[in-house]
């Protein structure tokens, strides 16, 4: 018997379980290709972008050499938005309140939170297929082989190995399919996480250079040191 056939002769349940096993494979899939192409490069693609920006003579032409270095537009955001700032006057909304060095971290982090945002986008839907999976697919089993003794045992002749290993076999077709749909996504999971997490280190670094670099100096100097009485 095929999966055809035993999708066919199953009730509302197996099929139930197998429409969402098929799901659950699709779209793990898709973020898994979605997640692979936006991190083709991998920190590859980040670290030419820094140093591109690095070695720009200006921060608008840093903003266009990054257009062509910076694909997944990780590092982008960070540089438009501080190019956004510097061409800021100034006004009188809250968005202005503090000073320059308040309203540059403010920006770098939210440019920061946007980019992690993109990164960790479909990383929750691969964790919950790859825990998920193999439990629907045990439900299907269970739910089929309960079916398959139900029916042997309205049968006359009681129960023989032959009646019992095919039916029961074939139930066990639901767990294989969960874990085909489980291991995919875990390791998705797991590879993308690995480089999510070394991107999400030179972006950090980047928007603290960024700051010390362009931010200003405290304007009220510290009082010198005092000796501390012996």
């Amino acid at each position: 018997m095929n999966v055809v056939q035993l999708l066919a002769q199953g009730d509302g349940v197996s099929r139930s379980v197998a429409a969402l096993l098929l799901l659950m494979s699709v779209a793990s899939w898709i973020a898994i290709l979605l997640k692979a192409w936006l991190l083709r490069g991998g920190t590859r693609a980040v670290l030419r972008s820094i140093a591109a920006f690095w070695q720009a003579p200006s921060i608008t032409e840093a903003e266009q050499g990054l257009r062509a270095f910076d694909g997944p537009r990780l590092v982008l955001p960070a540089v438009v938005a501080l190019k956004a700032l510097a061409a800021d006057k100034g006004g009188a909304t809250l968005g202005h309140a503090g000073d320059r060095n308040q309203r540059l971290t403010r920006t770098l982090r939210d440019a920061l939170h946007a980019a992690l945002r993109r990164l960790q986008s479909g990383q929750i839907l691969l964790a919950t297929v790859g825990a998920t999976a193999p439990f629907v697919g045990l439900l299907g089993t269970v739910w089929g082989i309960h079916g398959a003794l139900a029916g042997i045992a309205g049968e006359a002749g009681g129960f023989t190995i032959d009646k019992v290993a095919g039916p029961v076999g074939e139930a066990l077709i639901m767990t294989a399919f969960g874990l085909a749909v489980a291991i995919p996504a875990v390791l998705g999971y797991n590879v993308f996480g690995r480089i999510i997490g070394r991107i999400e280190v030179e972006l950090e670094g980047f928007a603290h250079d960024l700051l010390a670099v362009f931010g200003e100096a405290p304007s009220v100097a510290l009082p010198p040191a005092q000796p501390l009485p012996v």
